[in-house]
């Protein structure tokens, strides 16, 4: 079983923080990032609300041997870690992490939650699943997606709740063994925030000195073309759940590559866009400010840098392909 866990928030950089850590002599990462064990309790649903769910829900490493046979490989001494962001969101999940793994040391990374938001859209937009194309008008969706069902990573505004979720994360686990961090500081200081990463773990520092730009988002334009091509991916993946033993890229990705072939980078948002969502986050905020005790008012105040902080998605890159291998982070390609 793992000795540390990534485990919020999903779009703040734990794809790219997975495949940087990998390259640690002293840490062992799951060659599957986002194995989801801890979200069930047995079997994940057979079937899922929003598109694409039910097969997504096929991917998940739910058996225990399974799970622990992603850490069999570590080499002695080495320290066992995994990254599933959905972790801090489930309660139920960081229940269960406290029953298996008291003793687990965890990481949470904060982003401004409206930023998160649009990510999470653009995510979801990009792959052909979001059947609405305007942000704002499809986190206003989100009471009646829950409502149907839809997977959590749907929940738009939800996940970016960080107040609560840390609130109710402290009465399990005391607060050393939970290292918090900012997505921002993890983009503009990424050596000192390893080294951070690093001393909390127990491990050598200096060693790591960059994050790789992982999973970045695109923004397909909204043309008649990808909303066509969106309706079949979304058809294939309801088709997807008639096949048994279906892989959920098998029939997802040629479709995705297909409209994220001339994307642009994640586009920004306007203040106007922000402040309709801002109000949804403010009194958790506040919480957030009270558990940390630390300031996050820049979150609610205009800013000269919204919407993706690391540029364009690097040529011939995908996005990422959670819940199976990824050459990224497999032992053998670590330098």
């Amino acid at each position: 079983m793992p000795d540390f866990l990534v485990i919020g928030a999903p779009k703040a950089g734990t794809t790219a923080l997975h495949a940087a850590l990998a390259r640690h002599p002293g840490l062992y990462m799951s060659a599957v990032k986002e194995p989801k064990f801890f979200l069930s309790d047995g079997p994940p649903p057979a079937r899922g609300g929003g598109p694409g769910d039910a097969l997504t829900y096929r991917e998940h490493i739910w058996r225990r041997p399974e799970y622990e046979a992603l850490f069999d490989a570590a080499p002695p001494g080495t320290l066992r870690g995994e990254s599933t962001p959905l972790y801090l969101y489930d309660r139920a999940a960081m229940r269960r992490i406290r029953e298996a793994l008291p003793a687990a040391r965890l990481i949470v990374i904060l982003r401004d939650p409206v930023e998160r938001a649009h990510s999470n859209w653009t995510h979801l937009w990009s792959a052909g699943l979001e059947p609405v194309g305007d942000f704002v008008r499809a986190c206003g969706e989100e009471e009646r997606r829950i409502a149907a069902g839809w997977a959590s990573f749907w929940h738009y505004t939800g996940l970016g709740r960080y107040g609560e979720q840390l609130e109710y994360l402290f009465t399990l686990f005391p607060r050393e063994q939970v290292l918090v961090l900012r997505y921002r500081r993890l983009v503009d200081e990424p050596a000192q925030t390893l080294d951070l990463i690093c001393g909390f773990l127990g491990i050598e520092r200096h060693v790591l000195t960059e994050i790789p730009r992982q999973n970045v988002t695109s923004h397909p334009e909204p043309t008649l073309g990808h909303r066509a091509v969106s309706v079949a991916q979304r058809a294939g993946s309801a088709l997807g759940t008639l096949i048994p033993g279906l892989r959920a890229a098998t029939l997802t990705s040629p479709l995705e590559r297909y409209l994220q072939r001339h994307s642009r980078e994640r586009q920004p948002l306007s203040w106007e866009q922000r402040q309709e969502l801002i109000a949804r986050f403010e009194s958790d905020i506040r919480l957030l400010e009270e558990v940390l005790g630390e300031s996050f008012r820049d979150w609610i105040m205009p800013r000269d840098r919204s919407g993706g902080m690391v540029g364009g998605r690097p040529a011939g890159q995908g996005q990422a392909r959670n819940g199976r291998p990824d050459e990224q982070t497999a032992p053998s390609a670590v330098p």
